[in-house]
């Protein structure tokens, strides 16, 4: 028998996520600060490209966190 579809959690989760992809923001802008001389041009874009993502990502959630709510 299948579960039942328990949505109760989700506006939690979405915050949950939301807090996670800031953290990686930071961490990574930390990387690019503490790591400058030492990482590739090539490097850095990609990660700078990643963290461009993450932002949207978090636009996304923000948006899905209002319907929840």
């Amino acid at each position: 028998m299948a579960k039942p579809d328990d949505r109760s959690d989700n506006a939690e989760k979405i915050q949950d996520s939301i807090s996670n992809t800031r953290e990686n923001i930071q961490e990574t802008n930390h990387y690019l600060d503490e790591h400058a001389d030492e990482i590739s041009g090539q490097e850095q874009q990609n990660l700078e490209h990643k963290n461009a993502k993450r932002e949207k990502a978090i636009e996304g959630f923000e948006e899905e966190y209002q319907d929840e709510i």
